[in-house]
């Protein structure tokens, strides 16, 4: 049965949701819009029986408050409320899989979880600085950092939670309307997130990163490839780095 706890914070409360499951445990951040409710078979099946499964409601989604300051739906702000619930309740050496939103979140605060046995995110593919201050989407970039390590073994947690075939069953799809919960128009309408200034450079992240990470976008989906610093256009469907478990 999953347990639900509010963390509160000085912007508003979060809903923390956890599995029966006592196994090492894997924190998942949802995308906008979204909730907990996406990673609900996660929670309440065989994985969350097996391992400790956490969701959180980010502010502004689900079952957590709307935020009193609007600055906390920037990724900083997101990335805060993560890692101080990765502390409160002894999730620092979580694996941590975000979705969207939640992937980006992940990246913004990896620096900041040092102890985090791994990332795995999809449907956030790092973003970049372009020489004109614009963010870029950059699965190109970061895709060819994680290609020159891709010989190496993923790490066993990955491997075994997140790089399995059965991958659809593993992960929820935005197209779900009842993995969908109310989100809060001052989140869907805040300002650019991932601005200059405002956030992480999430390829310099990528590429700074000591823990394993996999980085999954679906083979048949469409990927739009931008040159940066004279990178190879070019992505794999998935890439991984990883080291031995």
């Amino acid at each position: 049965m999953t347990k639900t706890t509010l963390y509160h914070t000085p912007n508003g409360a979060l809903a923390v949701h956890q599995s029966a499951g006592d196994g090492r445990p894997i924190v998942m951040v949802h995308g906008n819009s979204s909730s907990a409710r996406a990673f609900s078979r996660q929670l309440e099946g065989s994985l969350g029986r097996r391992r400790r499964v956490v969701a959180i409601d980010l502010l502004g989604h689900g079952r957590a408050e709307n935020a009193s300051d609007a600055a906390a739906y920037l990724l900083p702000g997101h990335a805060l409320a993560l890692v101080a619930i990765a502390g409160n309740f002894g999730l620092d050496q979580a694996v941590f899989v975000g979705w969207s939103l939640g992937g980006h979140i992940l990246l913004e605060a990896a620096k900041d979880l040092p102890r985090a046995r791994g990332f795995a995110i999809y449907g956030a593919p790092p973003s970049g600085s372009a020489g004109d201050g614009r963010r870029v989407s950059s699965p190109t970039r970061a895709g060819d950092r994680l290609r020159r390590r891709r010989d190496a073994p993923a790490s066993g947690s990955l491997r075994r939670v997140v790089l399995r075939p059965r991958l659809r069953r593993t992960f929820p799809t935005s197209s779900s309307k009842t993995r969908c919960a109310p989100t809060a128009g001052r989140e869907r309408k805040s300002p650019a997130s991932m601005a200059p200034g405002v956030s992480r450079d999430e390829v310099q992240v990528v590429a700074g990163l000591k823990q394993p990470l996999a980085v999954l976008h679906g083979a048949q989906g469409a990927v739009r490839q931008r040159r940066l610093s004279g990178q190879v256009d070019h992505a794999d469907p998935v890439a991984g780095r990883g080291a031995d478990d």
